[in-house]
């Protein structure tokens, strides 16, 4: 199976996290505090593109590019997974501890955190979108 149609999905839910990123810290950086509901929504659009953007990537793009044969590609894979392999654990303790409770007592705690696990995501998207997706399409894998 081509790897055409799965790229293009993860490429497009690289550019819907980025806007939600976006948007999540124009949010934090108001001078007043945005209602709960509203963060909410954001919050939970980026914890449903997030995780199912990663499932994506762990059952079909890294096994692929594994058994890809290239040895150079199959080295990069591993680092990737090694290296930004903890970002669902992370966010998935992030949403836990972040209760609409808990950032109402603490709304700096939540920004500081927040901006640091936006700038770990982007910093994610960012090397995949320069670095393995070319590679992954350039594979043309099938």
């Amino acid at each position: 199976m081509p790897i055409g149609p799965e790229m293009r999905r993860l490429r497009a839910e690289h550019a819907a996290l980025t806007t939600l990123s976006q948007l999540l810290l124009e949010l934090i950086h108001t001078p007043e505090r945005r209602s709960p509901t509203e963060l909410e929504s954001v919050l939970g659009m980026l914890r449903d593109t997030l995780l199912r953007h990663l499932k994506c990537e762990d059952w079909i793009l890294y096994p692929r590019l594994k058994a890809s044969g290239n040895a150079e590609v199959v080295v990069m894979a591993g680092e990737f997974v090694r290296e930004m392999g903890h970002i669902a654990q992370d966010f998935a303790a992030y949403d836990a501890k972040w209760t609409a409770e808990r950032i109402a007592d603490d709304w700096s705690g939540f920004c500081s955190e927040t901006e640091v696990l936006l700038d770990v995501l982007g910093m994610r998207i960012e090397r995949e979108n320069c670095d393995l997706y070319p590679v992954a399409e350039q594979l043309d894998l099938a």
